[in-house]
C-alpha cells in the first residue's frame, strides 16, 4: 500500500508541474509583440523645429541655381563653336561690318567680348589699333565673368549658410536638453526631444551644404576653363585682324 501510495502521489506532482509549464507557455503565446515605430522624412523633418524651413529654402535655392548654371554656364551657351568659325572667315577678309553683324545676331559670351574688340578697329592705325581692342575685350570679359559668377557664388552661400543653420539647431537643441535637466527631470524620454532636433538639424544642414559646396566648384572651374578660352579665341582672331597672324590662304596687304 505504501508504494501504491507514492506513485499516486508523484504521479499528481508530476501532472502538476505540466499544467504549471503548460499554462506559462500559453500566457507566452498569448502575448503579441509590440510593433516598431516606423520613423519617416516627414518626422524627422517636424523633429528639427522651424530651422528646417529654413534649410529647405536653402536646398530649393541651390537646386534653381544649381539648373540654371547647367543651362548656362557651358561652351555651347558661351562660346558656340559655329560661331566662332565663321568670325575666324571675316577676320581673314578683314570684313568687319559682317563680323559685328553676326556678333549682334549671335548674342553670348563670345560674342560680347568680340564685337566690344571690332569697335575700336581703325585701319588707319598701326595693326588696326590692336592695342584699344585688347582693352576693350580684357573689359568685356571681365563683365561676362562677373555677370556669370554672381549666380555661381549664390552656391557658396547656400554652402556655407545651411551648415550655419544645422549648427544653430544643435545649440538649440542642446540647450532644450540642459534645461529639462535643470527641472531635475532626467527621464530619457524628456531628453530625447532636444537630442532629436540638434541631430536632425545637423544632417539637415550638411545635406544641404555639402552638395551645395561641390557644385560651386564644379561651375567655378567650368566657367573659369570657358572664360580662358574666350580670350584665347578672342586674341587670336584680333591677332588675325591686325595681320600679326597669317592663316594658310590669306592675301598678303
Amino acid at each position: 500500500m505504501n508504494r501504491r501510495h507514492s506513485l499516486l502521489l508523484i504521479l499528481c506532482l508530476l501532472g502538476y508541474f505540466l499544467l504549471q509549464v503548460s499554462a506559462q507557455e500559453a500566457d507566452v503565446e498569448v502575448a503579441e509583440p509590440v510593433p516598431e515605430r516606423t520613423v519617416s522624412l516627414l518626422d524627422y523633418y517636424q523633429d528639427g523645429g522651424w530651422m528646417m524651413h529654413v534649410l529647405l529654402l536653402c536646398s530649393v535655392g541651390t537646386i534653381a541655381v544649381a539648373v540654371y548654371c547647367f543651362t548656362q554656364v557651358n561652351t555651347k551657351k558661351m562660346a558656340p563653336v559655329a560661331l566662332a568659325e565663321n568670325m575666324t572667315k571675316y577676320m581673314e577678309k578683314r570684313d568687319v561690318t559682317h563680323a559685328y553683324e553676326l556678333c549682334q545676331s549671335n548674342p553670348s559670351s563670345y560674342s560680347e567680348v568680340l564685337s566690344s574688340a571690332l569697335l575700336k578697329v581703325n585701319f588707319d592705325r598701326d595693326r588696326a589699333n590692336k592695342e584699344s581692342m585688347m582693352e576693350a575685350a580684357g573689359e568685356a570679359l571681365d563683365q561676362e565673368e562677373t555677370r556669370y559668377m554672381l549666380w555661381v557664388n549664390y552656391l557658396n552661400v547656400f554652402a556655407t549658410l545651411a551648415p550655419m543653420i544645422g549648427l544653430l539647431g544643435t545649440v538649440v537643441g542642446m540647450i532644450e536638453s540642459f534645461q529639462q535637466l535643470e527641472q531635475a527631470n532626467s527621464e530619457p524620454s524628456q531628453l530625447a526631444g532636444g537630442i532629436r532636433k540638434a541631430m536632425v538639424t545637423t544632417a539637415g544642414g550638411l545635406l544641404v551644404g555639402i552638395p551645395s559646396m561641390f557644385f560651386y566648384f564644379f561651375f567655378r572651374d567650368r566657367l573659369t576653363a570657358i572664360i580662358s578660352s574666350i580670350q584665347k579665341q578672342t586674341s587670336f582672331l584680333i591677332d588675325v585682324l591686325s595681320g600679326e597672324v597669317k592663316l594658310s590662304g590669306q592675301s598678303e596687304d
